[in-house]
């Protein structure tokens, strides 16, 4: 019976144990509540022309975007944080890391341009 115990200790243990170290590997920002539309993710960025798509998902979205700099047309792909209560641009070489964000945007944006 002590036995049983001890092994049903250990499974609630490593359970436990398992699924912090997998909270903490995905951890975002916390949703604000800011609206997924393609004028609040474009709402800090200048010389945008026209919006190719965009999606969010916990905090976190993508941004693919036209803009037009010194009279030329750029396509950018942004990836964006609402932690601060509005869409930001963030850094790709930071933020691109398998775990760290939700899987659509991760996959639309640090493979893209």
């Amino acid at each position: 019976m002590k036995a049983l115990r001890l092994a049903g200790a250990v499974v609630i243990a490593g359970s436990l144990l398992l699924f912090s170290a997998r909270a903490t590997a995905t951890a975002s920002p916390t949703p604000t509540g800011s609206p997924c539309t393609a004028s609040a993710l474009t709402s800090h960025l200048s010389h945008v022309t026209s919006v190719q798509g965009y999606g969010c998902e916990g905090g976190w979205a993508y941004l693919w975007a036209t803009l037009s700099v010194a009279s030329n047309q750029v396509s950018v792909t942004e990836l964006m944080s609402d932690a601060s209560g509005t869409w930001r641009a963030v850094s790709r070489a930071t933020y691109c890391q398998a775990g760290l964000l939700p899987d659509v945007v991760y996959r639309r944006a640090c493979f893209s341009n």
